[in-house]
């Protein structure tokens, strides 16, 4: 129900107009609240302006190299092959623009105000933006996250983040991406796939931690193959500037020479101008706001979503939380948001998709696991020549035969990934997988073929 008091300007003030904020002012709006909107950027936020959208459009760029290499063996011939990079990002820009509009006309159409400006919390019930103050009944932070240079000399004033990798007047023809995380693998795939010659520079011993660790060694292994150069257990300790170019000294005693250098080495919630400290608003040690399982803070009136809380950072989960509040505080159907079995992909090349939980957390949690693979060459590859292999794996809680974790890496796992998330959603077992007729030829019916389970030791 909406809560409108004399005394408040709105029921409800959100700050940050990305995916989540709009969500929730807009789902508030239809519940019959008054709300504000307020964005100091563009409306859209990261994923639209600066992220998932603009990033998969470039990856898709990128991928077409491929495509064109492995058409050779299905016969097409195919001479000259060159690249706009100034058209593609022109091409880029055009369709942002468009989804920007898209968003201000959403909150236009749900009934809510945009407020174009930067917000900062000034009392429980109070946002300003600039010289104008405005109170609500209820305030909701979704100003998200930024990418996070670390503390190493010339870091910060030479290189790039994955902000200015999206707009660079022209491509790199060689490159340094610092970093393994998803960021840092997605870029380099797209420079790499456009023809830069491109370094991936990380302390651990495989890209991405955190993630199941036979995806981690087969991502390494492709990256390789697709001329990715990997300097693994390497940190870098200086960075330059020097003939036009930059120059990255690394931990091994080696130096690189390269057009540009990009840190990927994650992202720190927004939260530094908003004021919380000043009303003793619970922080975590990153920054992010500490919230409950409603998304409340420590301040009754004040709520956040998204990435500022650093929960499960990725845009459809924001979404949801964004539309549970909503729905929670104005549509008097209190819910919330559920961060079990997750799906996610990297749109690294080849890509990488999981649901569930990585072989190590798993019998962390339940103890005996049983572990389903399969490796195999795609039917594509056996033709162009491609000698990269698609993986999927699969893990089974041994007490019950529920399928507890489920990765793949290779072409159009993120597709697959979306049906298979719904299954373990729902709480299958193997043996339903098992009573499930695949597509064939698909290699998405490897996931209901595997009969055999890896042996042990």
């Amino acid at each position: 129900m909406a809560q409108s008091s004399q005394n408040f300007d709105y029921d409800l003030i959100v700050i940050g107009a990305g995916s989540g904020g709009v969500r929730a002012g807009r789902i508030a709006a239809g519940h019959g609240a008054k709300v504000a909107v307020i964005e100091g950027d563009r409306p859209g936020g990261t994923c639209v302006i600066r992220g998932c959208v603009p990033k998969k459009l470039l990856m898709y760029a990128a991928s077409f190299s491929a495509d064109v290499e492995d058409a050779r063996g299905f016969g097409w011939q195919i001479d000259g092959l060159s690249h706009d990079w100034p058209g593609l990002i022109a091409a880029k820009d055009a369709e942002i623009g468009r989804l920007e509009n898209i968003y201000r006309s959403l909150l236009k159409n749900a009934g809510a105000t945009l407020i174009e400006g930067w917000g900062r919390v000034t009392g429980p019930n109070e946002v300003s933006v600039g010289a104008d103050v405005y109170r609500a009944g209820k305030i909701l932070i979704a100003v998200g996250g930024a990418p996070q240079f670390i503390d190493v000399p010339g870091m910060k004033d030479h290189a790039i983040s994955s902000n200015e990798a999206l707009d660079l007047p022209e491509m790199p023809k060689d490159i340094a991406i610092y970093g393994s995380g998803y960021i840092a693998l997605e870029f380099a795939g797209i420079f790499n796939g456009l023809g830069a010659r491109t370094h991936l520079i990380y302390r651990s011993d495989l890209p991405l931690r955190g993630f199941d660790d036979d995806v981690r060694a087969h991502i390494a292994t492709a990256l390789t193959d697709r001329g990715i150069i990997l300097h693994p257990e390497t940190t870098i300790d200086h960075v330059m500037a020097e003939n036009g170019g930059k120059q990255a000294h690394l931990s091994d005693g080696s130096r690189l020479a390269v057009d540009q250098i990009m840190a990927a080495t994650g992202r720190r919630p927004n939260t530094a101008n908003l004021g919380l400290d000043d009303l003793g608003v619970k922080l975590g040690k990153q920054g992010e706001i500490i919230v409950d399982d409603m998304s409340q803070t420590n301040l009754p009136s004040l709520y956040a979503i998204g990435d500022v809380t650093n929960r499960i950072n990725l845009t459809p989960v924001a979404i949801a939380e964004g539309h549970a509040f909503a729905d929670s505080e104005f549509g008097n159907r209190p819910r919330k948001a559920d961060h079990a079995n997750v799906a996610s992909a990297v749109f690294s090349q080849p890509p990488i998709a999981s649901v569930g939980l990585s072989e190590a957390d798993a019998v962390n949690i339940h103890g005996k696991v049983t572990i389903f693979e399969s490796q195999f060459r795609a039917m594509k590859n056996t033709i162009s020549g491609r000698g990269e292999k698609t993986y999927m794996k699969l893990i089974v809680d041994a007490a019950n035969d529920k399928v507890v974790g489920v990765h793949m890496m290779g072409p159009d796992c993120g597709e697959i990934m979306q049906g298979i998330a719904i299954a373990v959603k729902m709480g299958a077992t193997k043996a339903d997988f098992d009573a499930t007729i695949g597509i064939h030829p698909t290699a998405a019916e490897e996931f209901v073929t595997m009969r055999t389970p890896r042996k042990e030791g």
